[in-house]
């Protein structure tokens, strides 16, 4: 393990230009930048701050684009997961969501340099977007981001709880034409409208139910409370017309939350949230296949010899790192306790799930 290393990330940006993007942490507009990669792959780039309240915090998140992108990428987000003491929430959840056979972002663990300065560990995540879907040779379709909580599949905004102005509430288009917009509109009237007789048969005309239900267990093991309205992205399978759900931003996770405080174990019901969970839901068939598919991963991955090695492993290879990183050195002790914690939270939350399954009887 002490021989392990993980990639070097070299961002140089013009002093200028660095002023610059420190001045207004909220502009989107991208500057020029150069990316070196463990000393041998130099990129020609353009770099912005990232997110939304992160961007406060003292060690910023990057997006990245690349000016001559290659076959497999044209853009990276550059993740400090500050706000994590582990700074493992957001891989290990993406990797659990692929382990469990639901669409997810590739991440990678990295250490950042920036003009020759030592900013520490980051993840590196790769973004959901027409490439994503080339490099697991799926059809290419419309891809929507969920950039709020009016992402509810509802007719009812989840901000303001008034009837929406748009059904394109909640949603940005990352891929596609705005004649995709239609598709998406049409999906969320079906949801809302579908008499209860016939929701088991139609639905399935506009969603992947099989899928859906992996990302909903993914959500409810996690616990990611903000994942049914918010942290996702909606992808359109051009052959089969049915809509996938995809995770993104899972650092608030494994028994913490946003800012990283404590979230315990029966935060987050088994039955989820959002509208067209609920009526999923409600159809005992998928109710049963929901219930079969939390015992299949209580048996096979949500539990303590499955996940302890990972969280242990991918902890051990960036200690070396997070001793030096200047925003979380100070705070290694913590760091050093997480994996336990974590540990905990998964023993403590797979028997909580455990115990409540009958309520999908």
């Amino acid at each position: 393990m002490d021989n392990e290393k993980i990639p070097e990330y070299q961002l140089f940006i013009h002093p200028l230009d660095l002023s610059d993007l420190r001045k207004d942490i909220w502009c989107d507009d991208p500057l020029p930048a150069k990316l070196t990669i463990n000393n041998k792959k130099k990129c020609e780039i353009d770099i912005a701050y990232r997110g939304s309240h992160i961007r406060d915090l003292r060690k910023k998140s990057y997006f990245i684009s690349f000016n001559h992108p290659n076959r497999s990428f044209k853009e990276m987000h550059i993740n400090a997961e500050y706000k994590d003491p582990s700074l493992l929430r957001n891989k290990l959840s993406l990797d659990f969501f692929n382990e469990i056979g639901c669409l997810s972002p590739n991440s990678q663990l990295i250490n950042l340099k920036l003009n020759g300065r030592n900013e520490g560990v980051y993840l590196q995540l790769e973004s959901v977007d027409e490439h994503f879907l080339k490099n697991r040779k799926l059809p290419l379709g419309p891809i929507f981001y969920a950039v709020d909580g009016d992402a509810n599949f509802s007719l009812i905004s989840d901000i303001n709880k008034n009837v929406k102005k748009s059904l394109n509430a909640g949603y940005e288009l990352k891929y596609g034409t705005e004649q995709d917009k239609l598709q998406l509109q049409q999906m969320i009237i079906e949801i809302n409208t579908i008499q209860r007789a016939d929701f088991e048969s139609e639905i399935v005309k506009y969603i992947n139910v099989n899928q859906y239900l992996r990302w909903l267990a993914g959500v409810i093991f996690t616990q990611n409370f903000d994942g049914f309205v918010h942290n996702y992205a909606l992808y359109q399978n051009s052959e089969t017309k049915l809509f996938e759900v995809i995770p993104w931003d899972y650092d608030a996770t494994w028994g913490r939350d946003v800012n990283g405080k404590v979230m315990e174990e029966d935060y987050l019901r088994i039955e989820g949230f959002n509208t067209l969970t609920a009526r999923i839901l409600d159809v005992q068939a998928f109710r049963q296949q929901y219930k079969n598919l939390l015992q299949q991963i209580l048996n096979d991955q949500f539990h303590v010899d499955y996940l302890k090695p990972k969280i242990q492993s991918m902890h051990g290879l960036i200690r070396p790192y997070v001793q030096k990183d200047p925003y979380k050195k100070d705070d290694i002790h913590l760091f050093d306790e997480e994996p336990a914690y974590i540990v905990d939270f998964i023993e403590a939350r797979a028997n909580f799930i455990k115990k409540r399954l009958y309520l999908l009887e």
